[in-house]
């Protein structure tokens, strides 16, 4: 067993959770209204998804990942859909300051987990994506323990991204105003809605052309 895979699956799930999309901008923005718990909470809901589809590229499940990548003009339709939502939610919401934002109405810890694990799985591309990076690095191919270690690696980096950005996002969170949180609110919710509308349109055009 080459138990450098864990540490290469780390590095590997650092980079991918890196990357500026609409997961990250609704976990920074979780962050901002509830504090670092509630963000964490979300990243880690991401953390499992992208070991979710890292496992299923690492272990080689050909017929599951066949499964998902033909749903996914449906998925990708569903989690665009989410994405508006939330986009046209965010820009008519009215931020409350920050440092009281603790003590509004909001979901649990679990509702925050679960619902960004959801929409992280509307993309079953990351499948074909972990298992084109797994190849290149020379990751693919190997035993049970060595993919699973690659699996375990990836939601471990992938966590550790989520607690870097959390914890530099609550920190700065105290200096964020009334009329800051407002602009972040309105443009994070274009943001979502213009990230929405794409992998609505981008899924429907990939229906039609398949």
């Amino acid at each position: 067993m080459d138990v450098t895979f864990l540490a290469r699956g780390v590095g590997l799930g650092f980079a991918i959770a890196a990357a500026v999309g609409p997961i990250s901008l609704l976990t920074i923005r979780r962050t901002i209204a509830h504090g670092q718990a509630y963000g964490l909470a979300s990243g880690a809901g991401v953390a499992l998804a992208d070991a979710t589809y890292a496992g299923i590229a690492a272990f080689g499940l050909t017929a599951l990942t066949t499964l998902l990548v033909g749903g996914r003009a449906i998925l990708g339709v569903i989690g665009g859909a989410f994405l508006v939502l939330l986009g046209i939610r965010t820009m008519a919401s009215r931020p409350g300051a920050p440092a009281a934002a603790e003590t509004t109405e909001r979901p649990g810890l679990p509702a925050a987990f679960a619902s960004i694990f959801g929409l992280t799985l509307t993309n079953p591309m990351t499948i074909l994506s972990f298992a084109a990076v797994f190849a290149a690095a020379g990751l693919s191919g190997h035993g049970g323990a060595e993919a699973g270690l690659l699996t375990l690696g990836v939601f471990l980096g992938s966590l550790l991204w989520w607690v870097v950005l959390t914890a530099v996002v609550a920190r700065l969170r105290s200096r964020v105003t009334l009329d800051a949180l407002t602009w972040i609110n309105r443009l994070s919710g274009a943001l979502l809605l213009v990230f929405g509308v794409a992998a609505i349109v981008t899924s429907l055009a990939s229906a039609n052309g398949g």
